[in-house]
């Protein structure tokens, strides 16, 4: 456990707590040795001469001040670590995960991210604080004593000492006979986890099925889950306690046997004998801590074994000596990408040039939004190359391609706080002057005015006091101060009114401006404003060139433009460009 700990840790704290390990051990020896003085003590109390336990006293009281300053320091030493390593592990777990591939993200990893970045860090830390201390001692100390009752009577000693591995095969039998439940108690708890956050966004849903009042079934029987895995996990560890106890008692009862026969027989003293079985009986109460501990140790290690997995979880690789781009057109050259089994892109090939618009148009699931991803280098090609400014993206450090593009979403989050405070996110350093600009040209003066505090009026948590174009607009005016040579939008006014869907488009048209895009809509009015449409369909391009030409080949591009711009049934002629294509 301890060295999964460390490797948790990695290097930068490892080294402080291996100082702190040191530390603990250190204590724990000297407390096993300072038992050892009480051998000399009680020959000399219960032999002719009293008075010769005196220089014994005083050495076993120096032994014991020693333990104890050790046992400060090292105690010390670990709560200070618990404290700082836990921010410490919270920043390496934000570095890491924030640079691992998207395709990781599964649906399914939310509530797992969720526990481990909360609880899960916080139980795993408070090993070092609380239970590396303890689990040090239960260890250290009765082998210490062990060692001592070799070195005053070889019988008791060795008596001692077969009960060692006893102990050890009855912990490590514990522990794989528990590992199953806890490991389903943890899976039920991300679950579960996972759940609550789901009960919470399909509130609308509910409520609009006339369900508020109704209890979530998919909710219940998770935390039902859980909480019959956590009884199966209690009941799974205990016969380890019970038979670490036994093996215990067991031990203590044949030494206290063995000594009497030893004092009757004449082979060892009286003294000698009680105070082999009072170090006998200082062993039993760590080794029985180690019982109580258990199940916390179980937990705490399955938490930490969580985070060793997500954090040797490989990020996409760095150029040793990146590239930095002098030009910002794009390229992908005979790109493949296979997400699971599926085959989403197959052999793609397109350019756009610097400064210039391409749209990509298609059915869903044609694998549209992906091509932006993979211009933002979201995950990596299983063939071919993407390149920008003729570079390949992988020869891009991630910040220096970064630096390169601008992306709207057409699901934007926003985190809890200002609109500048969301705005910044574009370029953190930006004057107060350049932040106001950006926010003019993405039309987000109006909805500033509106709220209550305006530009000091928090958006809550996801911008949930907005509205999904007013969010949009914040995202616009982020990208506008970001400033980037290249922006990719994905389908940004798919789902807005049309009073936003015009103010977004303005924020948008300014976007785009003398800059290189790459757009993929829905709404296909908005690809008329392109110089280039590429239609995606089945893993490939299927047609490419500008949207008049497309239109005249009379092919599944045309198709899909006037099944869009059809009227929707019961609205007769009264919708613009009814099954022709506007001009």
């Amino acid at each position: 456990m301890i060295r999964m700990l460390l490797r948790v840790l990695g290097r930068e704290y490892a080294q402080p707590m291996r100082r702190t390990i040191a530390l603990m051990t250190a204590a724990a020896v000297v407390e096993g040795l300072s038992y050892a003085l009480l051998v000399p003590v009680l020959r000399a109390l219960f032999g002719g001469t009293p008075s010769d336990a005196r220089p014994w006293l005083i050495a076993f009281g120096a032994a014991v001040a020693v333990y104890a300053v050790l046992r400060f320091v090292g105690d010390l030493s670990g709560f200070r670590g618990g404290t700082t390593l836990l921010r410490g592990m919270y920043h390496r777990l934000g570095d890491h995960l924030a640079r691992l591939p998207l395709g990781w993200y599964s649906a399914s990893r939310v509530g797992e991210v969720s526990v481990l970045a909360s609880s899960g860090v916080l139980q795993a830390m408070s090993v070092i604080a609380h239970l590396l201390s303890p689990l040090i001692s239960a260890c250290v100390t009765p082998l210490t004593i062990v060692v001592v009752m070799l070195a005053f009577n070889w019988q008791m000693g060795l008596a001692a000492l077969a009960a060692v591995p006893i102990v050890a095969a009855i912990q490590i039998w514990t522990g794989r006979s528990s590992a199953a439940t806890d490991a389903e108690r943890a899976a039920g708890e991300r679950d579960s986890a996972g759940r609550v956050i789901e009960y919470l966004q399909a509130q609308p849903v509910l409520r609009a099925g006339g369900r508020s009042a109704e209890r979530f079934r998919l909710l219940d029987d998770s935390l039902q889950e859980v909480q019959g895995a956590s009884r199966r996990s209690t009941f799974s560890a205990l016969p380890g306690v019970l038979g670490l106890a036994l093996t215990v008692q067991a031990v203590f009862t044949v030494l206290l046997a063995l000594g009497a026969y030893l004092a009757l027989g004449g082979n060892a003293e009286t003294p000698e004998v009680l105070t082999l079985l009072v170090l006998a009986a200082r062993c039993a109460d760590p080794l029985l801590s180690l019982a109580e501990m258990g199940g916390t140790l179980r937990s705490a290690r399955s938490e930490l074994a969580r985070l060793d997995t997500v954090l040797r979880t490989e990020p996409l690789p760095e150029a040793r000596q990146p590239v930095q781009p002098l030009r910002h057109d794009l390229r992908f050259d005979s790109v493949a990408f296979r997400h699971g089994d599926r085959t989403v892109l197959d052999g793609v090939s397109l350019s756009v040039p610097e400064g210039q618009r391409l749209a990509v148009v298609g059915p869903s699931g044609a694998g549209k939004s992906t091509l932006l991803q993979l211009i933002a280098r979201f995950y990596d090609v299983d063939a071919g190359a993407v390149r920008v400014g003729g570079v390949d993206v992988r020869a891009i450090s991630t910040e220096g391609l970064m630096a390169q593009i601008a992306i709207v979403f057409q699901d934007v989050y926003l985190f809890d706080g200002t609109i500048e405070d969301n705005i910044r996110l574009g370029r953190p350093d930006a004057e107060e002057a350049e932040v106001r600009a950006a926010a003019a040209a993405a039309q987000l003066d109006e909805v500033i005015e509106r709220l209550p505090r305006g530009w000091a009026t928090n958006v809550g948590e996801g911008g949930a006091l907005l509205s999904g174009g007013e969010r949009q607009r914040v995202s616009i005016a982020r990208a506008l101060l970001k400033n980037a040579p290249i922006v990719l939008l994905d389908e940004v006014t798919s789902a807005l009114d049309p009073v936003n869907e015009a103010a977004v488009h303005e924020g948008v048209e300014r976007l785009m401006a003398g800059r290189t895009v790459v757009m993929v809509a829905h709404r296909m009015r908005t690809v008329r404003r392109t110089h280039r449409v590429v239609f995606l369909e089945g893993g490939g391009i299927v047609e490419a060139g500008s949207h008049e030409e497309l239109l005249r080949r009379g092919g599944r591009y045309a198709d899909f433009w006037n099944l869009s711009m059809a009227p929707v049934a019961g609205e007769g002629d009264e919708l613009e460009g009814t099954g022709s294509p506007a001009r």
